[in-house]
């Protein structure tokens, strides 16, 4: 017999090999999931912006196309340009219509992906211009 008799054992507490890797388990689950959601928000987040900065390059070519003086001919030109952090290719086509007075404006706004070291569409715009009087 021991140092105790049976009945005066110290009781040991503590977790189990098995408890700690079940939680061990619980915890890699939750990480895996948060790092998944962090993820998705950051590319929701990198979609977002480049809508809406591409948006804003793609309203400004217009509001210049609308403001110069002469009516623009049947034509297509690509410009680059810097805005914001990010560098912009703008390719507008200006296309004739069924009436000679008036011209549909198609705007297509792509971001320079440097990893791709290429330009990657991220939003077009569609109008129309009529000759002034």
């Amino acid at each position: 017999m021991g140092p105790f008799p049976p009945q005066s054992r110290p009781r040991v507490s503590g977790f189990t090999l098995i408890e700690v890797l079940v939680a061990l388990l619980v915890f890699a689950l939750i990480g895996t999931a948060a790092s998944q959601v962090g993820s998705q928000y950051i590319s929701s987040y990198e979609t977002v912006r480049d809508r809406t900065l591409a948006t804003w390059v793609a309203d400004n070519r217009m509001n210049e196309l609308r403001l110069e003086e002469s009516f623009p001919e049947v034509s297509e030109n690509t410009d680059e340009l810097d805005f914001g952090p990010y560098r912009w290719q703008v390719l507008t086509a200006v296309k004739g219509t069924a009436e000679p007075s008036i011209r549909r404006v198609d705007i297509t706004v792509s971001r320079f992906n440097q990893i791709e070291n290429d330009f990657r569409s991220v939003h077009t715009l569609s109008g129309f211009l009529w000759e002034p009087q």
